[in-house]
């Protein structure tokens, strides 16, 4: 049996402090329960309506409706919804990377079409803790040999209760970013050649960002899971 794609527990150890900074302050505060580090999201953030209470997802379409099409130029990856509902937008970014098929798309492929759900403002982006889910060239030619590929089933999605409550000690802080900390639960299911076959609950925190009058995005991956 080949390889599967890298489990996204085991990502983030290895960040470099740079990238740890890059992360941006409010989403290890809210990780960390520090409710006071919220506030130490720096930039000059778009001046926005002030809310305390994240948005919730009543509304929103889920991800199996709102990604259903890869984007162009990168094979079977899902190109981003139009979502401006953080657990919903989410949802569907988890979905998307705990899916992928080595028989139709390139390791190139694939990091171009998870690229198009980050954030636009670099300042915000963290690109290493996305593109670190690939595989690295050689195990990917290996998956590919096997014809290995992946699909997601998410169960749900939440804020948890570290950032609903700096959020709540400071509601202010989040209109600097308008960055969400948003835990997803799920399951890999896991296919190769000769019917080999397999499951495994997944879960990641995502840190996504949604401005007041926009479509969310993708800013980067917790190093850890958050209930």
């Amino acid at each position: 049996m080949k390889k599967r794609l890298p489990s996204l527990s085991a990502f983030g150890a290895g960040w470099s402090a740079n990238r740890r900074i890059a992360l941006v302050s409010i989403v290890v505060a809210a990780l960390l329960a520090i409710a006071a580090a919220v506030a130490l999201v720096t930039g000059r953030g778009e001046q926005q309506p002030r809310s305390s209470t994240p948005p919730t997802a009543a509304n929103s379409p889920s991800p199996s409706e709102a990604a259903v099409k890869p984007a162009a130029g990168s094979g079977s990856v899902l190109r981003p919804p139009q979502i401006a509902e953080p657990v919903a937008y989410a949802k569907a970014a988890a979905r998307m990377l705990w899916s992928y098929d080595t028989r139709d798309t390139g390791r190139d492929q694939q990091l171009a079409g998870m690229r198009a759900w980050m954030t636009a403002e670099s300042r915000y982006a963290d690109w290493n803790s996305v593109s670190g889910q690939v595989p690295d060239p050689l195990l990917w030619s290996r998956m590919r040999d096997q014809d290995q590929y992946a699909t997601a089933t998410v169960t749900e999605g939440h804020y948890p209760s570290a950032f609903k409550q700096a959020l709540a000690d400071d509601p202010s802080a989040i209109t600097q970013a308008y960055l969400y900390v948003v835990t997803v639960n799920g399951k890999q299911h896991i296919a190769w050649k000769k019917g080999g076959s397999g499951a495994e609950e997944r879960a990641v925190t995502l840190a996504v960002q949604c401005r007041p009058g926009h479509d969310c995005s993708l800013a980067a991956i917790a190093p850890s899971v958050t209930q």
